[in-house]
């Protein structure tokens, strides 16, 4: 899947990462055309750190742990950072194409290596005691949509209050139909507020304090 070249290019990037980080990936055989694609981009980017530890497991037969980790859909991909301990930070359907970005970056900064807002905005994020819900909806050709991934996964990792999910919508077309998905990013804030485009971490914050 990856080129000799890429592997190496990745494993330059990826030697950045500081601790561990646990990634288990939820498959099935049947009903899910990219889950096996899924699960061969996962193994080969797994292998280019030995510190990404992979778990491959089956989301009919391994239903307490989809439970566990409120799994609802496959492909699933759950990052957890070197202790286990899972921040909701979900990615459903391959971090291919430009995602592959939001990928490397959420999982470097798993690893121990996170870039820090503004004081100000550090406490406002901090200051969220509702449970949120923020799904991202993505086309893997869309180079404006990891910034928005990379956004709703560092807020999860900020707050345990909070849950992110990138969604791709050709992956899961009733979702993007449910949502009105007619262009990407499309980020949907508990099922209720949604915003279009690239937008900042304030953008975020606004429609999270309407909630």
């Amino acid at each position: 899947m990856f080129s000799k070249e890429i592997k190496e290019q990745l494993s330059k990037v990826l030697s950045k990462m500081k601790n561990n980080v646990n990634i288990i990936y939820f498959t099935q055989e049947y009903e899910c055309s990219v889950c096996k694609d899924t699960k061969e981009f996962v193994t080969e980017f797994s292998q280019m750190s030995d510190k990404i530890k992979l778990e491959v497991k089956d989301f009919v037969k391994d239903d307490k742990l989809r439970e566990k980790y409120n799994v609802d859909k496959v492909p699933a991909i759950i990052i957890l950072d070197k202790d286990g301990i899972d921040y909701g930070i979900k990615y459903y359907g391959p971090p291919a194409g430009y995602e592959i970005n939001s990928f490397i970056v959420t999982l470097i900064e798993m690893s121990g290596i996170v870039e820090d807002y503004s004081d100000d905005i550090e406490k406002q994020i901090k200051n969220i005691d509702k449970d949120i819900h923020i799904q991202v909806f993505v086309s893997l050709q869309c180079p404006y949509c990891p910034p928005a991934v990379i956004t709703a996964h560092k807020l999860a990792q900020k707050n345990n209050k909070i849950k992110a999910d990138m969604i791709e919508s050709s992956v899961f077309p009733h979702l993007a139909n449910k949502y009105s998905v007619n262009g990407v990013p499309k980020i949907i804030i508990n099922e209720k507020y949604s915003l279009e485009g690239a937008q900042p971490v304030e953008e975020f914050l606004k429609l999270i304090k309407k909630i």
